[in-house]
């Protein structure tokens, strides 16, 4: 009788699992169960195990709101130090009546933070379907703004554009800056779809470019109704400019000036080789103001006014009938004489003052302006429209105008290069040979101008 034996090739190879757990060939084999679940809990008066606690729930922030219940929006934050109040005495923080209220709009405007912004304008944007807009939203908007103050229809813009008058300067000028852009015109031209999707601005300028060259006509009409205001204000400005300069050769008082200062100059400058001066440039006429005497009061143009003023009362004097007066009594005679005298000095260079505010280079720029204006309008008149019969109306309106216009600006041109050559000589007059990289012709007129201001306090002084 044989015996059966046990097959223990799976015994071996539990075994040799469980000897060998640190065999890689192992470790792919084996698979660990997953723990036993705990123990039920049981419910009962004897029971002495104790439920752990839950963890602390953490209640959210809360979003400041406003009065209305919306969340406030977030703002620029304002770095400062806060004060602990002390709870033993008060503070002035504690005697604020509470009265004021912020206005939220405008703090928001003004102060909100720019990436929460544009945030809500980028969600904005998503939520927002595309527009059939020719003008991008913003150039639209300012359109929509400008054209309130137009209050005149697109027909009755293409009308006046076609006859060549009818519109106001107001509305010309808004006309020019609705002048859209060679892209926006290209869109405008292009734009196929129903033209009852755009704006009424919109609508407007795409109405008004139907007239052949519409915004060169409205520069054009610009031109023409502000050209003769143009023409006088430079007119005016050469004119002052001229008697300026007739003013400071002739005002003999001013060359008194000249001579005081001149002497007192040179004899501070005794010894130096500042002494000996013939001349000075006319900007030291401003220095005098700035030099004190020892008293810390009197400055050397104080000084240099009251010596004229004595030698002008003397000289008006002794054209007078002399009477027999005690030399106190002369001296204030000669006072009251002088400063009448010099008080004239500011009524003498009237001219002078009102060229303070004057600069060649903007007269220059300003004819410059006008020049370019006309030949715009010549191109315009002659060549663009000149070939269609139907642009009659508004050739013949601009074709008197032009003729005028040409005028004018050769006159004016003449008045600039007369004017130039006073300038010129004046400088030349005072300074002797003048540098061509002189930086302004109008400096020696400004000095002057300058000097009449600062005069001035010193006769109320004396």
């Amino acid at each position: 009788m044989s015996l059966a034996t046990p097959d223990l090739s799976s015994t071996q190879d539990s075994t040799s699992l469980t000897q060998c757990p640190q065999s890689s060939d192992c470790q792919k084999s084996f698979k660990l169960l997953p723990p036993p679940p705990p123990p039920p809990f049981l419910k009962g008066k004897n029971n002495s195990a104790k439920v752990p606690p839950l963890p602390p729930f953490k209640l959210p922030q809360s979003t400041p709101l406003n009065k209305d219940g919306s969340p406030l929006t977030k703002l620029k934050p304002l770095h400062w130090d806060k004060v602990r109040a002390p709870p033993d005495h008060p503070m002035v923080w504690d005697m604020l009546p509470q009265s004021f209220e912020l206005d939220e709009e405008m703090i928001e405007s003004l102060f909100g933070d720019n990436l929460q912004n544009s945030m809500k304008s980028v969600e904005a944007n998503k939520k927002t379907p595309p527009n059939k807009h020719v003008l991008e939203p913003k150039r639209l908007q300012n359109i929509i703004i400008m054209s309130k103050a137009l209050n005149v229809t697109a027909e009755q813009v293409c009308e006046a554009l076609i006859q060549g008058n009818g519109l106001s300067l107001q509305q010309l000028e808004v006309l020019v800056k609705m002048v859209p852009t060679k892209e926006e015109e290209a869109k405008f031209y292009g734009y196929e779809g129903d033209i009852n999707e755009l704006e009424t601005v919109e609508k407007f300028v795409k109405a008004i470019l139907r007239i052949p060259f519409a915004f060169l006509r409205v520069e054009a009409m610009l031109y023409r109704e502000t050209f003769e205001d143009d023409v006088v204000q430079l007119r005016n400005s050469f004119s002052m400019l001229e008697e300026a300069c007739k003013e400071i050769r002739s005002c003999r008082l001013f060359l008194k000036l000249l001579e005081a200062v001149l002497k007192t100059g040179n004899r501070m400058n005794v010894g130096t080789s500042r002494g000996g001066a013939r001349a000075f440039k006319l900007d030291t006429l401003l220095k005098l103001a700035h030099v004190k005497g020892t008293d810390g009061k009197t400055t050397l143009l104080h000084f240099v006014v009251q010596e004229i003023i004595l030698s002008e009362g003397i000289r008006v004097s002794d054209s007078q009938e002399n009477t027999n007066k005690t030399v106190e009594e002369s001296e204030e005679d000669y006072r009251r004489l002088g400063l009448d005298r010099v008080s004239a000095l500011s009524t003498e260079l009237d001219n002078v003052k009102k060229t303070a505010t004057i600069d060649l280079n903007v007269l220059a720029s300003s004819i410059s302006n006008l020049s370019s204006g006309l030949a715009k309008l010549q191109h315009l008149v002659h060549k663009d429209l000149c070939l269609d019969e139907q642009n009659g109306n508004f050739v013949n309106s601009m074709q008197s105008f032009i003729n005028y216009a040409e005028k004018n600006l050769k006159d004016l041109q003449g008045d600039e290069d007369r004017v130039l050559t006073h300038v010129k000589e004046i400088t030349e007059y005072f300074h002797g040979d003048v540098n061509k990289d002189e930086a302004n012709p109008l400096q020696d007129i400004c000095h002057c101008e300058r000097l009449s201001g600062h005069v001035r306090p010193c006769l109320q002084r004396a």
